[in-house]
């Protein structure tokens, strides 16, 4: 896709949902971490998801896997902005991050969205974005990485994280982030156990019917696992299902390490959509 608002026309316009490829540029993310630590390997991994159909990659220079240990502001642009030089004006990126500062230099090199785990958790992250005219995808995440998975617990999960996602989103706009430029996420294992992750996929038409465009991370997670015997070594198959159901159920963006599957999951979760409406 050439110009950079073209994720945000696709996303406006979509008729189905967008796939976002992930590139990790880190040594110890949970399913790709060391594989694009180069930068030439990072952007060859981004260039060949844009080939594949990607409409947006998504590149990270912090593990954000669970126990994950943080790492300091230079080492992350470190890690992120060669990369970015690299890939420049080729396709639209995105930046995941929860520092406002990596995010300036990310999109001073050209990234035109920032996927913030911590939903705004830095007090510079809104104007920044603002400013910029950029996007911001809004997670919603119990604790942090280092911390997040240690028995979490909800009264009524969807009701709570669709609680904060909406204050989240709407804190973005009094911001001044444009209004279709916010996306939420339900942070799909982000302090959840498989309970948890199971309703707020199931909930997924109630977090779409607010109006802000839902991005869902499912790609290799480890509740795949728990449902289908697959350790963290093994391909996790149930990825395409995930986003299946995610794509016929509403999601707007689908965020995946393995561009092809998704995309052909995509396109027949859509088709049987549009077959059940003309029925």
């Amino acid at each position: 896709m050439g110009p950079p608002d073209a994720f945000f026309e696709a996303l406006r316009s979509r008729e189905r949902a967008l796939v976002m490829g992930v590139v990790n540029a880190t040594p110890d993310s949970f399913s790709d971490g060391g594989k694009a630590l180069l930068p030439d390997d990072a952007a060859a991994a981004a260039r060949r998801m844009a080939a594949e159909g990607a409409a947006i990659v998504d590149l990270g220079g912090e593990s954000t896997r669970p126990g994950a240990a943080p790492v300091d502001e230079a080492t992350e642009i470190l890690r992120v902005a060669p990369v970015l030089e690299r890939l420049r004006g080729e396709m639209p990126l995105s930046i995941d991050t929860r520092r406002a500062a990596v995010a300036r230099r990310a999109l001073d090199l050209g990234a035109v969205l920032v996927n913030d785990v911590s939903a705004g958790g830095d007090p510079g992250m809104f104007p920044l974005v603002a400013a910029r005219g950029a996007g911001i995808v809004l997670m919603h995440m119990r604790g942090d990485p280092a911390t997040m998975q240690q028995a979490p617990s909800y009264g009524d999960v969807v009701a709570e994280v669709l609680a904060f996602l909406l204050e989240r989103a709407e804190a973005a706009a009094r911001a001044g982030v444009p209004r279709d430029r916010i996306l939420i996420d339900p942070g799909i294992g982000f302090g959840k156990r498989l309970p948890h992750n199971l309703a707020l996929l199931a909930a997924l038409p109630r977090l779409a019917a607010h109006g802000w465009p839902v991005l869902l991370g499912v790609s290799r997670k480890s509740f795949l696992g728990e449902l289908t015997g697959r350790g963290s070594g093994e391909r996790r198959d149930g990825t395409t299902a995930a986003v299946a159901l995610a794509a016929f159920h509403g999601a707007a963006v689908v965020r995946v390490h393995d561009v092809p599957p998704a995309r052909d999951a995509v396109a027949v979760a859509q088709a049987y959509r549009r077959a059940l409406l003309e029925l």
